[in-house]
Formats: C-alpha cells, structure tokens, sequence
C-alpha cells in the first residue's frame, strides 16, 4: 500500500526522516522532532496505512492538530495517498450537523482539532471503541494554544490505543505525562535539517514614522511574488491592510480574530494567486498549506529566535529558494542575530506592481451537493468560453467552491454562465468577496 501511495503522490522516495518514522512505528510509539516543511505530515501518514482494517466499522486513527488549517491539509493529503479509506475532518467553525451526519458512515481516520474532538466525545456522537492509534501532531503548538486540558479529557476517552505519534517542531523540556507515551522512540531531525535553507535574509532600515512607507516601497520592489508580511497583534495586521487599501495594493489579511470563513478565503486566494500578499500574525507561521512563498517580511520583529525561524520557514521550502526581509530601526539589532544582514536599498520612486491576473469565482455548491472539480471545469470551458489554461487553481469545500479565472476574461465568463446549470441545478457564481 506504501508504494501505490508514493506513487498516487507522485513521489520518488521517502526522506531520511520519513523512513526513520515508517520503520519505527512499527515497533513502539514515536515522537518525531523534525523542522516545519520537511514532511512531517507523510511522516506519521504512511505507517498508519498497514494499520488500517477494511472490516472494522469505526473511527481506527484519530489525528489531533491545533488548527483547522492543518486538519484540511492533512484530510487533503490523506485522500491523495489513494487508500480507500475514508477521512474527515472536525474542527470549530464547520456545522455541527455536517460533522455527525459523516459519522453516520464513520471514517477510518478522523483529523480534528481537541476542541471539536472534545464536544463531539461529550455528545457521545462517535465511538472511540475501535480506535488503536493517536496521532498528535504540532504538540506542541497545541500545548501553545491551551489546548492542555481538551487533548488530556480525549486520550482518558480512548479506552483501546495501542499506539501513539506525537511530533513536534521544537525539542520539548518533558513530555506531559496525560500523553500515555510508552517507552517512546525520539526521532531528533532538529539539528539535521537547516531550519533555514537557501534563504537570502535582508534588512531594510526605516524610522519608525516612515515604516509603513518602507514596507510599500519593498513590496513594490518585491513585484508580484508570493509574500507574507508579519506582525507581532491581530491590530497591527488590521492597521496596515487598512493602510495598504488606502494605497490601492490588493492584498488579504490572516488572524485568530476573524470568522473562519474569512481565514479560509484568504488562504484560499494566497494560495490560488488572487492576491500575493498576506498580512498575518505568527498563526500563519506554521502548519498552513501555502506552498511556494517566495518572500517573508518581518514588518514587526518577532520576540524570540524560534518565532524568527518558524517564519522563515514558511519560505526555501523543499529545495526552493527564498527571502527574508527584517524592518529595522536605525541601530535596531535582534539579539538572536549574530550579525547583521546586507541592507536593502529601495527605490526612490516606487512603482505599484501589476494586479494579479487571476482573480477567485465563488461558486454556490460544493460536495454535499455532488459538485467537484470536473463539473467545474466543464461549466467554464463548454459554457464560459474559457480554455483550460485560463482556469486556475479549483478548491471544493462542502456547500461552495472557489476557482481562480484570469482577471480580464471575468465578467464575460460570469455572463456567460449566469443562467447555467451545475448537476442539473441553478446556483449563484460570482466574484468572491
């Protein structure tokens, strides 16, 4: 199954770390330190699969994670390793009935955060009988979180656990004891694996009253690749995007204080080109499927070294190339910097770069509707007039979908397709807000 896997996932071989996790999950619990963006998540994916039972009736892995990010990402990952098993998610902010619904018909494995986890296991809406096999992943973000409490009521719940993962982005003092972990072997990838590879790191000095200044100038030096720009509080990130609107660069917002559906749009745009840049907190420096990010810019200077590090990480992911940029006062030096960087100069005159040509549809109807990615494709091509290189990136979620189209074909194609039928049923589709 293993191999059938890699190939579903068009991947030639395993890496160091995710070998060492594969062979010691057969013979005891495991707690894997390995940095953000190695492969953690195929790392304590692909020893679950000899596991699973095709006749037991019931959840057999459940899979704990800080956030709701991080669980789609890993149910996404999970359905492409092919196994014919099946997965869901669970998380704060999906409807309730959507979740108890899928257990109707349980899923093998089961992803969620402990929050959720813990609310369904007091309404008693899945039995933990069946399940043998605990997975905790990004520990330690979860500890971070406060999630101490949920994660210890969870595992008392779990009466038939034979085996347990934990990993981990960071080396821990001790491990809590509620964890159950038995005589666990420590896979360390800490030390082995650059946090920070291939990563070009730049400062660009600025007086605090020109800061916002500085940051349009590097943006607009920058151009039009994926960047993230960090602040330390959600109102920093609120303050500058209502700066950077008033300047007239598109761009989105990420943080622990909006809705849900606001965090998984803006994702959704970062991701599928709409918009390249994302003003963020920390909680967008771990765990996110953002792939290829091209620049980090640290707009507020994060308070310790692993912070620093966990942002750089989100770019020179998997053999690629990036750029960190740090805005400094004058003399303004982070002590967890040995020296520093080469400075930035920026233009005199900047110049805004080019909108994005793509821009996001959203589309009434998603999978509880049996609406997926072909029936999507075929609406715009057959019914839009667009061909196959003008439709972009096409995210499916439960009641709608969203899909990148090129910017200037927009407005025909929403025309074109406004009296069309998705699975023999009228639904709305316009720009996402």
């Amino acid at each position: 199954m293993i191999k059938r896997a890699l190939a579903n996932l068009k991947i030639d071989a395993l890496n160091e770390m995710q070998e060492a996790a594969l062979e010691a999950a057969k013979k005891s619990d495991v707690i894997l330190l390995s940095p953000t963006g190695s492969g953690k998540t195929l790392g304590f994916l692909l020893p679950l699969l000899d596991s699973l039972e095709n006749n037991v009736t019931g959840v057999q892995v459940l899979i704990l994670v800080p956030s709701r990010e991080l669980a789609l990402q890993i149910e996404q990952v999970f359905k492409m390793v092919g196994s014919g098993f099946k997965v869901n998610c669970c998380y704060g902010g999906h409807p309730v009935k959507t979740e108890i619904n899928n257990f109707s018909q349980p899923p093998a494995v089961l992803v969620g955060t402990p929050g959720r986890i813990t609310h369904h296991l007091r309404r008693k809406t899945f039995n933990t009988a069946a399940i043998h096999t605990l997975v905790l992943d990004e520990f330690d973000k979860a500890l971070e979180f406060g999630f101490q409490d949920d994660m210890d009521f969870i595992i008392r719940s779990l009466p038939g656990l034979k085996k347990r993962i934990l990993t981990s982005a960071t080396k821990m003092d001790e491990i809590p004891e509620f964890t159950g972990l038995n005589n666990a072997v420590t896979l360390d990838f800490l030390g082995d694996t650059p946090s920070v590879p291939d990563l070009k790191q730049k400062v660009v000095i600025s007086e605090a009253a020109d800061k916002l200044e500085t940051l349009f100038s590097l943006i607009c030096k920058i151009g039009d690749k994926a960047t993230l720009i960090f602040c330390n509080h959600r109102e920093a990130v609120e303050r500058i995007s209502d700066l950077l609107w008033n300047m007239d660069l598109p761009h989105d917002t990420f943080h622990g204080g909006m809705e849900q559906d606001d965090r998984e749009r803006a994702l959704l745009k970062f991701r599928n080109g709409s918009h390249r840049l994302l003003i963020t907190t920390d909680l967008a420096s771990r765990g996110l499927d953002i792939p290829e990010i091209e620049h980090v810019v640290h707009y507020q200077l994060p308070h310790n070294e692993e912070a620093f590090l966990h942002r750089n990480g989100r770019t020179a992911r998997m053999h690629a190339k990036g750029t960190s940029y740090l805005i400094l006062a004058p003399d303004e030096k982070p002590a967890y910097l040995k020296e520093l960087p080469e400075v930035e100069q920026l233009p005199a005159k900047p110049v805004m770069p080019e909108p994005s040509p793509w821009i996001t549809l959203y589309i009434a109807a998603g999978k509880k509707d049996k609406v997926n990615k072909v029936d999507i494709v075929g609406l715009l091509c057959k019914k839009g007039a667009l061909s196959k290189e003008e439709v972009g990136l096409i995210e499916v979620l439960d009641y709608a979908s969203y899909v990148a189209v090129k910017r200037n074909l927009t407005e025909r194609t929403i025309e074109l397709v406004k009296d069309e039928k998705i699975k023999n049923k009228k639904v709305k589709i316009e720009i996402s807000r």
